[in-house]
């Protein structure tokens, strides 16, 4: 497991933009980095991952064109650029990061358990 801290949420007015931070203890540990969400009475879901060594993203058509994730390896830290928010993209935001290489496959990066380690999550709030 690695450690993941994240930063950036905050409150935006529709069409506003924001970007998240997520820092690790251990990009080495990590074939795949992502973000997922939560709001209330919703399930998890997942709005973006990045295949570390391949650069390789991944976005469900909710989010696609409007969120952008990307990484910094020196850093060790993941980004997710989100623009033209909604309302209904406020929910609390957690980095998440997993070992298995094979997520790519089958769309097992949107599946919240292949994930070893979790962030402590982020409130991003979207009104007017």
């Amino acid at each position: 497991q690695v450690q993941l801290v994240e930063s950036g949420g905050g409150s935006v007015q529709p069409g506003g933009s924001l970007i998240l931070t997520c820092t690790t203890s251990d990009i080495g540990k990590s074939h795949f980095m992502s973000w997922f969400r939560r709001a209330p009475g919703k399930e998890r879901e997942a709005v973006a991952a990045i295949y570390v060594n391949y650069d390789t993203t991944y976005y469900p058509d909710s989010v696609k064109g409007r969120f952008t994730i990307s990484k910094d390896r020196a850093k060790a830290t993941a980004y997710l650029q989100m623009n033209n928010l909604k309302p209904e993209d406020s929910a609390i935001y957690y980095c998440a990061a997993a070992s298995d290489g094979t997520l790519w496959s089958n769309n097992g990066w949107a599946v919240a358990g292949r994930y070893h380690s979790w962030g402590q999550g982020t409130q991003v709030t979207v009104s007017s």
